[in-house]
């Protein structure tokens, strides 16, 4: 009988696979200071191959703003840099929070890059910065708080259409 629930068990978690093909997250204070830019490497991917990118972003109450605005850069292996400044809405008009999650954690997966290929062999860099502004500020938030972590995912993209 516990055999049976063993097999059971390891039926669950195979059937709850990820569709990811990598993915990375760098933990945070509490908060992002605006001087922190956060680095993933990406390895070699198939080359032939489309794949999905997502940012991923977990915030707490403490976080209050109801958008995010980020600075993503991709270098790829042979020194190539694309950047893209980007807005993500956080929270619904009334202030509830958007993202997954239950309590003061809020998960969110954010689209960065649909349908893209990996054509250089070698290491990609990903790179994200906050951009978060006050209302008539010039200079951004030093210390965005209530970003307790940062990430990325990159799936195979869809061949169905």
């Amino acid at each position: 009988m516990r055999n049976l629930f063993l097999v059971a068990i390891a039926g669950l978690l195979a059937s709850c696979n990820t569709d990811a093909v990598m993915s990375d997250t760098h933990s945070l204070p509490n908060y992002w200071d605006k001087n922190d830019t956060i680095a993933f490497s990406i390895p070699q991917l198939d080359t032939l191959k489309q794949y999905n990118v997502f940012l991923h972003l977990r915030n707490t109450n403490d976080y209050r703003f109801n958008n995010l605005f980020l600075i993503v850069s991709m270098e790829f292996p042979h020194g190539k840099t694309i950047q893209d400044t980007l807005e993500y809405r956080m929270a619904e008009p009334d202030g509830a929070w958007l993202g997954e999650g239950i309590g003061s954690l809020k998960d969110s997966k954010l689209w960065f890059k649909e349908d893209v290929t990996f054509p250089e062999e070698g290491t990609y860099q990903l790179r994200i910065m906050q951009a978060v502004r006050n209302n008539g500020d010039v200079e951004g938030v030093t210390k965005l708080e209530g970003i307790t972590d940062v990430g990325f995912s990159i799936e195979e993209a869809s061949q169905q259409q």
